[in-house]
């Protein structure tokens, strides 16, 4: 019984398996891979495209495609969700983008499979967060972690990896940009020790480590500057060679050490060299990033240079540039949000379709196990009724040998001559014959006085007389074996009901009648009728 249970259960775990499969967003553990990849793809296309809230959505969609099962693909995983995260940062969603971050760091936390260099630039993403929403020591302790974790890739200091030098290069900037002097300086001396290990083993460009040379001088002068050491500073801006100011961000970097030294004219200088070698860069893309760390910066110097009628030409010009940005954001944002309604709206017909789909696998799946558990059933009912009806055909030779042994005893009794037999098998012999040929027992009413009076004694010699020669029996139980063997004869030789029979052997009441039936014969009178037509049959 407990195999054939675990059988069904186990039909019922592979119905419901197989049915329930696309529960998995999707299908199999490649298939959510699969459309992840493509998800952030489709981000990065329209991040490459500037439609930012469309880069956005869809690293979105990427993050959380994984973000129940990451290690599926780690690095997809934590690509789009730290994508997704500079998207949030860069709309000033401070909070948004650092609960981003800190998720990412948790999952991965103590996963062996995924890559070391995978958590630099979240730990990065999180100090730049957290100087934003004023933590600067907890920001200091992020960029420390950060830094280590590229030592960790690398295997020890100086190695003269690059990264770890632009690393400190950003940290030095970040921790400058929020007046940590001290702070930086320690970061500022990494940086120039980490780029001189790269110059030494040859590692790099040397356009390139000429260039990053430049940075360092710059933010030397800078960092002087800003701590009151005009002079030192003036000193270190004088030495850096032209080619390594112009080149690159380090443009940025002078006129931010001009602007800040109030050499507002060479700060100008610097800008008009810039357009004429970059004739067709920043300038050209009116967005409000652009005026604002580009347009605006220039009118200031304009205006703080003394040269007014330039800084009102920038200033219409700025206008003019607000007034294009406007509409192309405008323009923009109408697009993007058209697409994101579409995406919106296929999102939702999928999920309805997929809905429809797992409701009707459902159904089918509890068909499967309905008809699984009514064949089982039968199944069941059939092997029941097979043994139960060799049990009582077993049963029902034992009772015709009881009978048939009854019946022999009868007779040996009825033979014996009147004078060999005692008072009692006299009376029992009379009252046997009383019950074979005038069946007083189906008489309900019938009892030991009843007796008597048929055997014209008293009831205690009617007594006495069946307890000597039927093996202790009582009365009631004579009577009683005698009206069940009249059911018997019923059961044997007529169709009618067990309700008419019972009431034909008086035992009227059906319940008395199935209690004393199976008590003396282990079965239901069905049981036994049915016993007897399996024999006729065979």
């Amino acid at each position: 019984m407990k195999k054939a249970t675990y059988f069904i259960l186990l039909c019922a775990a592979v119905a419901l398996t197989v049915g329930c499969a696309d529960e998995k967003a999707g299908g199999s553990m490649s298939e959510k891979v699969y459309t992840a990849i493509t998800w952030r793809d489709d981000a990065v296309d329209y991040d490459k495209a500037g439609q930012m809230r469309l880069a956005e959505l869809y690293y979105k969609k990427a993050y959380e495609a994984l973000k129940e099962e990451p290690s599926q693909d780690w690095l997809v995983y934590g690509e789009a969700g730290y994508r997704y995260a500079c998207m949030l940062y860069q709309r000033y969603d401070m909070e948004g983008s650092l609960a981003v971050v800190n998720e990412i760091l948790d999952k991965a936390e103590g996963q062996k499979d995924v890559p070391t260099s995978y958590r630099m630039g979240l730990l990065s993403l999180m100090a730049q967060c957290q100087l934003h929403l004023s933590m600067p020591e907890a920001a200091k302790q992020t960029f420390a972690k950060a830094y280590e974790n590229e030592l960790t890739v690398l295997g020890g200091e100086e190695k003269g990896d690059f990264n770890l030098a632009i690393i400190c290069s950003n940290i030095f900037y970040s921790l400058f940009e929020i007046g940590e002097y001290d702070e930086a300086k320690k970061w500022l001396g990494r940086y120039e020790e980490e780029l001189l290990a790269c110059e030494k083993l040859g590692i790099g460009d040397s356009a390139l480590i000429e260039e990053q040379k430049g940075s360092i001088a710059l933010y030397k002068a800078r960092y002087l500057q800003a701590t009151g050491r005009a002079d030192e500073a003036a000193a270190v801006y004088a030495a850096i060679p032209r080619s390594r100011i112009f080149v690159g961000a380090n443009i940025s970097d002078a006129i931010g050490y001009l602007m800040a030294a109030g050499r507002y004219d060479e700060a100008v200088n610097w800008y008009e060299q810039s357009d004429s070698t970059f004739p067709a860069t920043i300038g050209t893309k009116k967005t409000f990033d652009n005026i604002a760390n580009c347009l605006s910066p220039r009118y200031s110097s304009y205006r703080k240079a003394g040269r007014t009628s330039e800084a009102l030409v920038m200033a219409d010009s700025i206008c003019s540039d607000i007034d294009t940005a406007l509409v192309h954001q405008k323009k923009s944002d109408a697009a993007e949000l058209a697409v994101i309604y579409q995406t919106h709206e296929k999102d939702l017909q999928l999920a309805n379709q997929r809905f429809t789909i797992s409701l009707h696998r459902l159904f089918a799946v509890a068909l499967v196990v309905i008809l699984l558990l009514i064949v089982w059933q039968l199944w069941r009912s059939h092997i029941y009724n097979k043994v139960l009806l060799a049990k009582n055909r077993h049963l029902l030779a034992e009772i015709e040998k009881q009978e048939q042994k009854e019946l022999q005893a009868i007779e040996q009794l009825n033979a014996e001559p009147e004078e060999a037999l005692t008072t009692g098998q006299q009376f029992y012999r009379r009252l046997c014959t009383i019950m074979s040929e005038q069946r007083p027992y189906t008489n309900e009413a019938l009892n030991r006085d009843t007796l008597a009076q048929l055997l014209g004694t008293n009831a205690k010699y009617v007594e006495q007389a069946i307890r000597e020669c039927s093996n202790g029996e009582t009365v009631g139980d004579f009577i009683s074996r005698h009206r069940l063997e009249y059911v018997t004869h019923l059961l044997r030789t007529t169709d009618n009901s067990i309700s008419l029979i019972g009431e034909l052997s008086g035992i009227p009441n059906r319940a008395t009648l199935a209690r004393l039936f199976r008590n003396a014969y282990g079965m239901t009178c069905s049981e036994y009728r049915q016993a007897i037509k399996s024999k006729a049959t065979e």
